[in-house]
């Protein structure tokens, strides 16, 4: 999109203008001119433009711009904790300026991913999450864990994936259901369990990891405090992080062997892919895609999609992380045998700070410890519980 490139062109420089000169400076002033006008002129076209970053990714309500490459402004913005730009409403010169002096402040103040927006504007920026949330639903009500197999929250999953490959569609109910299912069986006796999905078939991974990491990502959120509706929105986004791999062959995916440099490259474009078929639907799937994106990157900026300026991730992303590495080192691999519960927790505490979130490590390996007895495999074909 022409008027979109063209206007983060001039965005980009106001904000670089700005960090160099004071107000009344004739180059900040020209700078500030060019943005407004260059935004006027996506607004003739794009009346409610919608700016994403996910690190380099650029996205255009559900877009991912090609032009202009190697933007360094958006992984900046995304470090300042500024994930989402929305111009919806219509703004004055003064306004425009308000706007970006506050985005000048929060990107030389060193901002947080979580930061909110500092004052009212006619602007609306941020970081991302799950928008249109009301109130949460009342609690599920009590449902025996015993006998459950988890065979119709599997199924789901994998027509889930399916519609994802061959349609290019989500299906934000479908995902929100097997969530209410999974938060039923977690809640179902008188204590807490976590229901994980014993691996049946290598073939069925993709599956059973989908379901076991939104399991944990919920009773993580739990065990942390967070709201309702953000243990709701952190097991969507556990439930579809790795939704890029619908498109890696099997054969790839469950490889006995190390995989070629192409293979590596090609499994290491999940995450990319992920994002953006998320991003590529009404749903509101926002954060889900930015998990989606993220959820490979380290605390250190190793990991993949390469970053090209180190920055912090979404706070869902790092405890997703979190989540999806225990799950894959607990389950055997064609090329490897399970882990114990023991040694992933402490290998997981060797490596916070450098992989893992420092903050969230110890906070996971009380919660796995202390619910130790509510841990439950549940097969998926008998039906059966084995705690």
């Amino acid at each position: 999109m022409r008027e979109a490139s063209a206007f983060l062109g001039a965005f980009g420089q106001a904000l670089s203008t700005m960090m160099l000169y004071g107000d009344g400076h004739p180059s900040r002033e020209r700078a500030l001119e060019a943005a407004y006008t260059a935004l006027g002129e996506l607004r003739d076209v794009l009346p409610d433009a919608v700016f994403t970053f996910l690190g380099d990714e650029i996205v255009v309500g559900r877009i991912a711009l090609r032009e202009p490459k190697s933007w360094e402004w958006a992984s900046r913005l995304s470090e300042a904790g500024i994930q989402r730009i929305e111009f919806t409403e219509p703004l004055d010169p003064e306004q425009f300026a308000a706007f970006l002096d506050e985005v000048v402040a929060r990107m030389t103040a060193g901002g947080s991913a979580s930061a909110m927006q500092m004052r009212p504007l006619a602007v609306r920026f941020g970081a991302v999450g799950v928008r249109g949330e009301g109130p949460s639903s009342a609690a599920p009500p009590a449902t025996p864990t015993a006998g459950w197999s988890l065979d119709v929250e599997a199924e789901t999953v994998r027509w889930l994936h399916e519609e994802v490959r061959d349609r290019s569609t989500t299906h934000l109910s479908e995902a929100e259901a097997v969530v209410r299912s999974l938060a039923v069986a977690m809640h179902g006796d008188q204590h807490l369990l976590i229901p994980l999905l014993r691996l049946r078939e290598f073939d069925e991974y993709t599956t059973t990891h989908a379901l076991n990491v939104s399991v944990l990502a919920m009773a993580f959120a739990e065990f942390l405090s967070l709201s309702a509706n953000d243990v709701r929105a952190f097991g969507i986004a556990g439930l579809l992080h790795d939704i890029g791999k619908v498109h890696i062959p099997l054969d790839v995916l469950t490889k006995p062997g190390k995989l070629t440099p192409e293979e590596r490259a090609l499994m290491n474009r999940h995450p990319t892919e992920g994002a953006r078929m998320l991003l590529d639907t009404p749903d509101q799937l926002d954060l889900a895609a930015v998990v989606a994106y993220e959820h490979h990157i380290m605390m250190d900026g190793g990991g993949y999609p390469e970053i090209t300026f180190r920055r912090d991730c979404h706070y869902a992303s790092r405890l997703v992380h979190v989540c999806d590495v225990y799950d894959a080192l607990r389950t055997k691999r064609p090329y490897r045998d399970a882990w114990t519960a023991e040694r992933v927790l402490e290998y997981m505490g060797e490596r916070a700070g450098t992989e893992f979130d420092p903050q969230l490590v110890p906070s996971f390996v009380r919660m796995m410890r202390l619910w130790e007895r509510g841990i439950t495999e549940i097969s998926p074909d008998a039906g059966s519980a084995a705690t």
